[in-house]
C-alpha cells in the first residue's frame, strides 16, 4: 500500500484577476511546497474547508448586493490532489454581510459561514455532489461588550463543531461569548451562551483530544482561555486564561489561530504584532496551560498556521510579508524551531493540510 502524501490548500487575499487559492504538495525531504494548482476568479478567498475523503473544497469569497455593498458567497471545487487538478463546480450567495470563516458539518449535509462585519451566521445546504445549495438560516447576533472600538457590536469570527458533531459553536469576538447552536432541520437553534471574560474577544476554538476541554484564542486581549466542556448540554465553562505574550512585553498585538497537538500535550497560538507563535504545555489532563516558548514567525502578521499530519512540522501564514514559514516540532518538548525555509505566497490567510 502506498504511503499517504501530505497536501495543503492555502487561501489568501486576492482580486478576481489573480490566483487566490493554491494547492501544494508537501516535500518533506526538501522542506518545500510544490505548487500543483491554483484557482482565480474570486475576491478574497481567505478561508477554506477541505473534505479530503470526498475530494471537495469549500471557499468563502466576496460578492456585491443590489446596493453595491459587500455580501458573502461560497464556492465549491472538486479536486484530485495526486493529479493536481482543481475544478470549480458551484457557487452560491451566503450571508448578507461578507464572511470570514466556513465550516462543513460532520454529516456533510450543511455548511456554516460567519460574517464578522455583519454580525451573523449563515447555514447553507450542501448537495451530495458538493454543490452549494440555498441558504437555510441566517441567525443575527445582537449586543456589545466592553471595548468601545472592537466590541461595539457583534463580530462572529468562526464556527467549530463539537467532537461528536452534536453542537456548533460560534465564537463572537464582539460579544465576549461562544454561542452553542443545534442544527435542527433547516435552522440553527441557539441553545446557550457561554461567556468569556470581558474584553477578551474570542476568535477561534480548538478541542483537546480527550473531549472534555477546549481552548479559545482571544484576539482583543491576547489570551487563551481554557474551557471545560459538557457534551450532554453543549456548555463551555471558562476555567481560566493565560497570556499569549512574553512577560513584560509592551506593544500592540492581536491573536489569530489556536491549535492542539494530536497527543493533547501542547497548545499553539499566533500573535500579530509580537509576530510570534506561543507554545503552551498542557497539564491536568487538559485543564491547565503553561507557557513554554515564544518563537518568531520570521515574518509579519501570522493570520493562521497549521500542524501538518504526523505533528512533525508547523507552517505559519504571514500575511503582511507574503510568506509561509516552516518550523520543526520537537515531539518531546513541543517546542518549535525555524527550519530556515519560506514559501512565497501573496497575502496568505488560511492553511488547510490533508492527506491523500
Amino acid at each position: 500500500m502506498n504511503e499517504k502524501q501530505t497536501y495543503l490548500f492555502v487561501g489568501s487575499y486576492a482580486q478576481p484577476a489573480g490566483p487566490g487559492v493554491h494547492l501544494y504538495r508537501w516535500n518533506e525531504e526538501e522542506l518545500a511546497l510544490e505548487l500543483l494548482a491554483e484557482a482565480d476568479g474570486l475576491r478574497n478567498p481567505t478561508f477554506l474547508h477541505v473534505d479530503p475523503q470526498g475530494g471537495k473544497l469549500y471557499v468563502i469569497s466576496e460578492g456585491a448586493n443590489a446596493a453595491g455593498g459587500k455580501c458573502g458567497t461560497a464556492v465549491s471545487y472538486r479536486f484530485d490532489a495526486g493529479e493536481g487538478t482543481l475544478e470549480r463546480i458551484g457557487e452560491a450567495p451566503t450571508t448578507d454581510g461578507p464572511t470570514c470563516h466556513i465550516e462543513r458539518s460532520p454529516d456533510g449535509r450543511r455548511l456554516i459561514v460567519v460574517s464578522y462585519h455583519g454580525g451573523m451566521a449563515g447555514l447553507m445546504e450542501l448537495e451530495e455532489d458538493g454543490r452549494i445549495g440555498r441558504r437555510l438560516d441566517q441567525p443575527q447576533h445582537a449586543g456589545r461588550s466592553v471595548d468601545p472600538e472592537r466590541q461595539d457590536r457583534p463580530h462572529p469570527h468562526s464556527t467549530r463543531f463539537s467532537p461528536d458533531g452534536r453542537w456548533a459553536f460560534v465564537q463572537d469576538l464582539g460579544l465576549d461569548l461562544i454561542r452553542t447552536y443545534r442544527l435542527e432541520d433547516e435552522r440553527m437553534v441557539p441553545v446557550r451562551d457561554n461567556p468569556i471574560h470581558p474584553g477578551a474577544g474570542p476568535r477561534h476554538l480548538a478541542f483537546h483530544p480527550g473531549g472534555r476541554y477546549a481552548y479559545v484564542i482571544n484576539e482583543v486581549d491576547s489570551t487563551v482561555s481554557v474551557l471545560g466542556y459538557e457534551p450532554e448540554t453543549g456548555a463551555l465553562e471558562e476555567l481560566g486564561y493565560v497570556s499569549t505574550l512574553p512577560e513584560g512585553w509592551q506593544g500592540d498585538n492581536t491573536c489569530a489561530e489556536v491549535a492542539v497537538s494530536a497527543d493533547g500535550r501542547f497548545v499553539y497560538g499566533s500573535n500579530r504584532g509580537h509576530d510570534s507563535l506561543a507554545v503552551f504545555a498542557v497539564g491536568e489532563g487538559g485543564r491547565k496551560l503553561e507557557p513554554i516558548q515564544h518563537v518568531s514567525v520570521e515574518g509579519r502578521h501570522p493570520r493562521h498556521f497549521a500542524l501538518l499530519p504526523g505533528g512533525r512540522w508547523l507552517l505559519a501564514a504571514n500575511k503582511d510579508t507574503d510568506s509561509v514559514t516552516i518550523f520543526s516540532v520537537d515531539a518531546e518538548s513541543g517546542k518549535l524551531t525555524y527550519a530556515g525555509r519560506k514559501q512565497g505566497v501573496s497575502q496568505p490567510v488560511c492553511i488547510q493540510p490533508f492527506q491523500a
